[in-house]
């Protein structure tokens, strides 16, 4: 995987300090080839396909959703740790990290959060003016 940097890289030793393609090469670790295909393309940065995989998380985020929002109507003292629903859900036959908990309870926090914002917000129209 080739990124920005070493992208940009190729093309200021290549236009501005005039390096041979084998130089290049030597001095970036790639191949010949490479570096002639990306002097070659006229792409402003690479693209890489974002595979969307399924989580094994997936099959458990509703449950995961419905107790993140039961817990939030509660006091913070009395709420579960996201340890304790990582150990609730391995229970029920999660086999995934505590970081995939984690990290779906953040973004569904953030999500929430984005809702509470925009909610309720109308636009009104300017007021006519009575000439």
């Amino acid at each position: 995987m080739i990124t920005m940097e070493v992208l940009n890289l190729i093309r200021r030793l290549r236009l501005r300090e005039k390096l041979s393609v084998h130089e290049i090469a030597r001095r970036t670790f790639l191949s010949r080839n490479t570096v002639k295909k990306y002097l070659k393309a006229e792409i402003v940065e690479p693209k890489f396909d974002a595979s969307n995989r399924a989580s094994k998380l997936d099959p458990f985020a509703e449950k995961q959703a419905a107790w993140l929002k039961s817990e939030a109507a509660k006091p913070r003292k009395q709420r579960r740790t996201l340890k304790q629903m990582h150990s609730e859900l391995t229970a029920l036959g999660f086999t995934g990290s505590y970081n995939r908990v984690a990290a779906f309870a953040r973004e569904w926090r953030a999500d929430r959060q984005h809702e509470q914002q925009t909610t309720g917000r109308v636009t009104l129209p300017p007021p006519a003016n009575p000439v």
